[in-house]
């Protein structure tokens, strides 16, 4: 049977070169699952494959948007549903990697059909959060939408926006398309998760912020001033650089908490995948056990022991 292999865990457990390693033996491209690394503008804040690491396997959804477009996970489940489609046609393995955890969940188990909000309607609704400010729209979302606004996070501004532009699209309120109903898939889905330890882990994001500066990223996110209000930057790296060019933080300053909020994301990506019993966890330096469970022979497959937290 056709095996969509997907590797998952947090950022900077070392995902880039396990895929490289697994997609050179499964003779596999590798389908990016990072919804930042498909900007083409943001390279090294996302930490997106080298050109020589794209130029050595075939990636897919790396680089493919531009600034302004707008991208979402039920989008993204139905751009790889087509494209493994046609993949499995010539591959019996294929390898999705990446640590958006929604995008890696649609792909999966699919995700409820919600309406796609246009262009006219997210302009509007963004235009009120700016003039009217959040709060105003908590209460609005309350009236219209009171069982979807019991259960969201209220201090994340962007689920609340859209929700109301769900609702004004479609004149249905968003928790009634939450279905949460797992789709069935014509290929079996194979989990492997990366997981070190968290002093390991943090060390490593650590010297991966550091690189990342060295490589040019103050630059690269001044390049982005004019669009910094698009919702792909809104997120770690980006902003803590904007203050920087704002003036209102040191570079130090800056430094060290984007190196705090990528440490605070990843604990918050491996507390959503420890909810998912089917993961299978390595350690990322044991390629050879997750080739034996990808690929079973007559020897045992061990693997990884996720520790406790």
């Amino acid at each position: 049977m056709k095996t969509l292999v997907t590797l998952v865990g947090p950022t900077g457990v070392g995902k880039t070169e396990v895929a490289l390693t697994l997609a050179r033996q499964l003779g596999s491209p590798i389908i990016n699952a990072d919804s930042r690394q498909m900007f083409a503008d943001l390279r090294i804040g996302t930490a997106a494959p080298t050109a020589t690491q794209l130029a050595e396997v075939q990636h897919y959804f790396v680089g493919t948007l531009g600034i302004r477009d707008y991208y979402s996970a039920a989008r993204f489940e139905t751009e790889v549903l087509k494209l493994t489609e046609q993949l499995f046609r010539t591959h019996d393995t294929l390898l999705l990697s990446g640590g958006s955890m929604m995008y890696v969940d649609a792909v999966c188990n699919g995700i409820d059909d919600i309406p796609t909000v246009t262009d006219e309607t997210r302009a509007l609704l963004r235009q009120r959060w700016q003039t009217e400010g959040i709060e105003r729209l908590k209460a609005e979302l309350r009236l219209l939408d009171p069982d979807y606004y019991a259960i969201v996070d209220l201090k994340n501004p962007k689920r609340i926006v859209h929700a109301l532009e769900i609702y004004y699209q479609s004149g249905r309120p968003y928790s009634t398309f939450r279905t949460a109903t797992r789709k069935q898939r014509p290929f079996r889905i194979l989990k492997l998760g990366l997981q070190r330890e968290r002093a390991e882990l943090f060390e490593r994001i650590n010297r991966r912020v550091d690189q990342m500066l060295a490589d040019g990223l103050l630059e690269e996110v001044r390049a982005m001033l004019p669009y910094r209000d698009e919702n792909a930057l809104n997120t770690v790296g980006y902003k803590e650089m904007f203050q920087v060019l704002d003036g209102t933080w040191t570079l130090d300053f800056a430094t060290e908490r984007m190196k705090k909020n990528t440490r605070v994301y990843a604990k918050k990506q491996m507390t959503w995948f420890r909810r998912d019993n089917e993961i299978h966890w390595f350690h990322p330096d044991d390629t050879e056990a997750m080739m034996r469970l990808i690929a079973p022979s007559d020897t045992k497959t061990s693997h990884f022991v996720l520790p406790s937290t």
